[in-house]
């Protein structure tokens, strides 16, 4: 385990903003995250930050990185057992060179594997959950502890670990033999063409409704390209902000307010975050 007493996060978030935290740490046993979810009040689990709006303020926050929990290994029969910790891209590449299919459609997703579990990420129809076996978990008591997937609450990016504030350590995948390449060479490109990923950003903002797309409530709303200081509504994929060089947190939580302030009023619907907003 390390520890960095007022640590800088902004390079922790993809969207380039945050302020001094209490202390970052980074665990390299699954036993050491007990230990200091134990012994810290207030404690928040950065995982690669693709989705999480940090504070640009002094944090009276511990912060907790399992990147260096990334082993994976094949188990067999389309089995793969993988930590927390790991690129979500590699574990996608992990399945291409094994031949095992199941994930394609979330191929090019930014962020950790515990980070999808977490959120029970997805994309075109597919969820990361369609695939899991079993996880492992610290739960609410602190014990280290693996749970069937039939024994989890798991609906649309959300699941009883976000409830009950559980850690991810690890996951048993369950998949299909078959990997297809071109799948993913489809839908990296359409993420290339179609969304900002030149620009720091946090993925997509807000949640889908159930019978809609909230990109297209964001348009029919007129909200497109609004801008609040350096923070923008993409005009390359509206449910994607954009910081352009400066933007601060305040800004993000404004632009925020005022797209689902525009389209609750044009269409009745309330937007829900998918990003992660941390609050200090």
């Amino acid at each position: 385990m390390k520890i960095y007493k007022n640590h800088h996060m902004k390079e922790y978030s993809n969207m380039k903003i945050g302020g001094m935290a209490k202390e970052l740490i980074i665990i390299e046993k699954k036993e050491e995250a007990v230990e200091v979810l134990k012994t810290r009040k207030k404690t928040f689990l950065i995982g690669n930050g693709t989705n999480t709006l940090i504070p640009d303020r002094d944090m009276d926050i511990s912060f907790i990185s399992l990147n260096k929990l990334n082993n994976i290994e094949d188990l067999g029969d389309g089995r793969i057992y993988v930590e927390s910790g790991l690129n979500f891209d590699d574990l996608i590449d992990f399945t291409a060179e094994k031949n095992y299919s199941g994930l394609e459609n979330l191929a090019g997703i930014p962020g950790s594997v515990g980070g999808l579990i977490y959120m029970n990420g997805g994309a075109y129809g597919s969820e990361v959950f369609d695939y899991i076996e079993e996880i492992e978990i610290i739960d609410e008591n602190f014990e280290i502890r693996k749970i069937k997937k039939s024994e989890i609450y798991v609906t649309y990016r959300n699941t009883e670990i976000q409830e009950k504030k559980w850690v991810v350590i690890s996951a048993v995948f369950k998949f299909e033999m078959g990997f297809d390449r071109e799948r993913v060479l489809e839908l990296k490109g359409k993420r290339e063409s179609r969304h900002p990923l030149s620009m720091p950003n946090l993925g997509s903002t807000f949640k889908n409704p159930e019978g809609h797309f909230s990109a297209k409530l964001i348009i029919a709303a007129g909200v497109q390209g609004h801008k609040v200081g350096d923070m923008q509504v993409s005009n390359v994929h509206p449910n994607f902000l954009e910081n352009h060089g400066s933007a601060k947190y305040n800004d993000v939580i404004e632009i925020i307010r005022t797209v689902k302030e525009k389209v609750k009023l044009d269409s009745g619907i309330e937007l829900e975050e998918e990003i992660v907003i941390i609050e200090d």
